[in-house]
């Protein structure tokens, strides 16, 4: 190797850091260090750091409530992947949410088995209950209500989930107890 083979070397490998320096301290002003924390152990788990990307984008949404722009493309380039790559996975899923959501996201289930057990009903009810349409969230930021494409509870529907909770065989009365309306308001 000669001389200005070995300069340019070493300059190659210097911009690399600085790159790399600053991707960290861009990434630390995007994720916070709970965050990183949890990611990195997730990746130690994992054989590449692209295979942990649901995980994080559940670790991000965990922490903010959802997934902004700023903290997918930060998580992105954390991971090793590109933007669109990550947004394509995040967008595919409907339990990762990319715009701001309530408090409590209610996920009806709109399959086939709860359209056949009275999905429109139920859907029509929780509108008129909670004042919103899917896709909307509350005034008060309590709730935000999504259609689901399958809540795999298809022997006990209609079925929907609130938070993490599932909820099955609903009735207009079942859902006014889970989201605790009284005489058609809001408990």
């Amino acid at each position: 190797m000669n001389q200005s083979t070995k300069t340019n070397s070493t300059k190659k490998e210097s911009t690399e850091n600085d790159n790399s320096q600053a991707n960290a301290r861009t990434i630390s002003s995007i994720l916070t260090a709970p965050e990183l924390a949890e990611i990195d152990h997730e990746i130690s788990h994992a054989p590449t750091r692209s295979a942990v990307a649901i995980d994080a984008l559940k670790i991000v949404q965990k922490h903010h409530g959802w997934v902004s722009d700023e903290s997918l493309s930060g998580l992105a380039d954390y991971l090793d992947m590109s933007t669109a790559e990550l947004d394509g996975i995040a967008t595919f899923y409907s339990l990762i949410y990319r715009k701001p959501v309530g408090e409590k996201v209610i996920s009806l289930c709109n399959s086939v088995t709860c359209w056949i057990k009275g999905y429109a009903q139920l859907e029509k009810h929780i509108s008129r209950q909670l004042g919103v349409g899917l896709g909307e969230t509350t005034t008060d930021n309590r709730y935000t209500f999504l259609p689901a494409p399958c809540l795999g509870a298809c022997d006990r529907a209609p079925v929907m989930m609130v938070g993490e909770e599932t909820h099955l065989d609903l009735t207009p009365e079942k859902i006014n107890q889970i989201l605790e309306i009284k005489g058609g308001q809001q408990g």
